[in-house]
């Protein structure tokens, strides 16, 4: 059996490889013929189009595409076993149905902790080179969450500011509450508020303070005042992008932070952290759903099975990025969220393995 578990593994792993690998370089060649202009107009660096931009860009185009091909390499070399009578052979020898699974378990397995590899230590960092590279090269823009933004600077003092313009460090419809005792004690609201970097201090404008005591109530009003807030104009600046490049510590260390200060972003960073954990076990499972479909003949061929298999895939795809935003807009739990689609189809994946001709 050990001879038959290599040529497995070999097979599937090989179909893999090449298959990614042909994909990466269509890849690329369309990504060239569209951006030369731009490549040629801001004087890039041959040296840096392909080391910087390309070579970076690779890990995460594998990673992103490794579930899809490890489903279409399962499919098409175990497609190929069947109608060669070559898994009605190893059946017939005694081998079992579940013990014919163990090579296909071990490559998925080991495709899966390449991803979670990738996704957590390699392509952070290889994102953060190329992201520098399109931001000098390519002349892409940051994107910035900088609306409705909650923040708790102290224990006992919330922040919210509707908008805040980077450019010209301004938050506009800026309030901060302060509470004692749960209860609220003082209230400053105010137009916008403006960042004095000389005096490293903040600028309040059309500011209205509230300060209450029981039933009384002392109200305040002025066109202008300086004060001084635990607080520096990147506080409200929240690059999406910046979630590219954090490894698996420094995306916890950064959520607990904006945990901490009440932040209303962290979901989208929460989602972020089970997905990585997540998604590698996607190989596992399509990989039992390609064998369970593949193994058999049909009527149709491997045609047949790539598009029963693909429309699973696609919609286990589409089901995680459904639960994904259900759980950032919609208040669903973020590991229920990222698990759900995982679960539902590891339950597909054990039900098609049952009723596969054994």
């Amino acid at each position: 059996m050990k001879l038959i578990d290599i040529y497995i593994i070999k097979k599937f792993l090989g179909t893999f490889i090449y298959a990614i690998s042909l994909l990466a370089v269509i890849i690329i060649v369309f990504d060239i013929s569209e951006k030369t202009d731009e490549f040629v107009e801001n004087n890039a660096p041959l040296s840096e189009i392909i080391f910087s931009y390309y070579a970076n860009f690779l890990p995460y185009f594998i990673n992103l595409f490794s579930a899809l091909f490890t489903f279409i390499a399962v499919i098409f070399f175990t497609s190929k076993m069947a109608y060669n009578t070559e898994i009605i052979a190893i059946l017939s020898n005694g081998i079992s149905f579940r013990r014919m699974l163990r090579p296909f378990l071990i490559s998925s397995v080991l495709i899966g902790m390449a991803s979670f590899l990738l996704s957590n230590f390699v392509i952070p960092d290889t994102n953060e080179e190329m992201m520098d590279f399109q931001w000098e090269y390519l002349k892409s823009e940051r994107k910035v969450e900088n609306r409705n933004i909650h923040m708790k600077i102290a224990s006992n003092t919330h922040i919210y500011v509707e908008t805040y313009n980077a450019d010209r460090d301004i938050g506009r419809k800026f309030a901060m509450e302060k509470f004692k005792e749960g209860k609220l004690v003082s209230k400053i609201t105010s137009d916008y508020i403006k960042w004095q970097p000389e005096k490293k201090s903040w600028e309040v404008h059309n500011y209205i303070i509230r300060h209450i005591d029981g039933t009384k109530e002392e109200l305040r009003r002025g066109p202008k005042l300086d004060t001084v807030i635990s607080l520096s104009p990147k506080d409200f600046v929240v690059h999406k992008d910046d979630l590219k490049t954090m490894d698996w510590g420094e995306l916890r260390d950064f959520i607990a932070k904006e945990k901490m200060k009440g932040s209303s972003n962290v979901l989208v960073y929460e989602v972020e952290k089970h997905k990585r954990i997540a998604f590698p076990f996607a190989n596992i499972i399509l990989t039992m759903i390609g064998v369970a479909l593949s193994s058999r003949k049909v009527r149709g061929g491997i045609g047949m099975h790539l598009g029963i298999g693909l429309l699973l895939t696609f919609s286990y795809i589409l089901f995680m990025q459904v639960s994904s935003v259900f759980s950032t807009y919609g208040g669903l739990d973020p590991f229920v969220a990222v698990w759900i689609p995982n679960i539902t189809y590891a339950i597909i994946s054990l039900f098609l393995i049952k009723t596969a001709p054994k």
